[in-house]
């Protein structure tokens, strides 16, 4: 049965490929961006939402309400990458990366839940990462924004379960995207302790997302999700060995997991 589907961040990379698999299956897609018409070329509808600004976020629920009668599933995909040793990125780009990735959806959440319990039904998929399951060197931030989304999805579940609404996360690991080009990169400092180990990890990084599994991958598992009656709380895609990752550091102890990571970022 064809769903009325939110999705924020849709303008590219994984939002759109999601987008863009939906509608191919005759559900109602709704993308937003805080630029919907620079967003060419797309069999979906586009409306203007920043999650940034809580006003901009209830307008855009408003319009697809007042349009379809209903949201059948809100997808929580915009987000914001932050690369940086701690100690060096500047605090505003710290707070910048939460206010994207942690309270913006957040405040999506906010505006959608009243309209899903009202009709006592509901899908939530928050796109998180795998990096959430680890403080990952120099990405610290990133981790533990996307890490703060794990965590609130597993409360509101249960907050929201006798609604009839079902809340989820998707876990990606490096696919290839435009990511990097969004993403915020702390200066390479000249009289930084960190310098040296920050430039090689940089190129690491980005080789990561360029060498990246296809986006269609993480839409075909949207799709499943949405025709599952009791989907699961959390669902993690990526590569073999980022997968296996997150079993390792269950696995090992602390400090032999810390290692096996250093090891792998050559620090």
């Amino acid at each position: 049965m064809s769903k009325v589907i939110l999705i924020t961040g849709a303008s590219s990379g994984i939002g759109k490929a999601i987008a863009e698999y939906l509608t191919s299956k005759q559900h109602i897609v709704y993308g937003t961006s805080r630029k919907p018409e620079k967003v060419k070329d797309v069999d979906f509808s586009m409306v203007a939402l920043d999650v940034l600004h809580v006003d901009s976020i209830d307008a855009a629920v408003k319009e697809v309400v007042k349009k379809e009668g209903r949201i059948d599933v809100l997808i929580n995909n915009a987000g914001r990458g932050l690369m940086g040793a701690v100690e060096d990125i500047p605090t505003e780009e710290l707070k910048a990366g939460f206010d994207t990735n942690f309270f913006g959806p957040i405040e999506v959440i906010k505006k959608v839940m009243p309209h899903m319990r009202k009709q006592k039904s509901g899908l939530i998929i928050n796109v998180t990462s795998l990096a959430a399951y680890s403080g990952l060197p120099f990405r610290g931030a990133y981790s533990a924004s996307k890490g703060a989304l794990e965590l609130l999805t597993e409360s509101i579940s249960m907050e929201a379960k006798n609604f009839g609404v079902n809340v989820t996360s998707i876990a990606p690991g490096s696919f290839a995207t435009s990511i990097s080009a969004g993403r915020y990169y702390t200066p390479v400092l000249e009289d930084s302790a960190y310098k040296e180990a920050y430039s090689k990890n940089l190129k690491v990084s980005d080789d990561y997302v360029d060498e990246g599994l296809n986006p269609i991958l993480i839409a075909r598992l949207v799709d499943k999700i949405i025709n599952t009656k009791k989907p699961k709380l959390h669902y993690k895609i990526g590569a073999f060995m980022e997968r296996f990752s997150v079993f390792l550091k269950r696995a090992l102890p602390d400090r032999v997991y810390e290692k096996l990571i250093m090891n792998h970022y050559k620090l």
